[in-house]
C-alpha cells in the first residue's frame, strides 16, 4: 500500500506579508512596521544585536518591571485625585 505525501504548498506566503493597494507603498510599509512591532520582531532584533549575559537580562527585566509598577502607581494616584 502506498501513501500519498502531504503537499504543504499553499498560495499564502510564509511569514508576514502585506499587500500593496493602489500603488500605496508608504501605506503598506506603515502596516508592515505595525505588524512587526506587534509580533515583537523589532524588539527581538534589537536584543540580539549584541551579546547579553543572563545577569544583564535579569537586571534589565527587573528594571523594566519596576518602571511598569511605578507608572501603574502614578496612574492610580492620578485617578484618585
Amino acid at each position: 500500500m502506498k501513501y500519498k505525501k502531504k503537499s504543504n504548498k499553499t498560495d499564502e506566503p510564509k511569514g508576514l506579508s502585506v499587500s500593496v493597494r493602489n500603488n500605496d507603498v508608504n501605506g503598506a510599509l506603515r502596516v508592515l512596521r505595525k505588524r512587526l512591532v506587534k509580533e515583537g520582531i523589532i524588539q527581538e532584533l534589537r536584543e540580539k544585536t549584541y551579546f547579553q549575559s543572563r545577569g544583564e537580562k535579569r537586571r534589565k527585566e527587573k528594571a523594566a518591571a519596576i518602571r511598569r509598577y511605578k507608572r501603574k502607581l502614578q496612574k492610580e494616584l492620578e485617578e484618585r485625585l
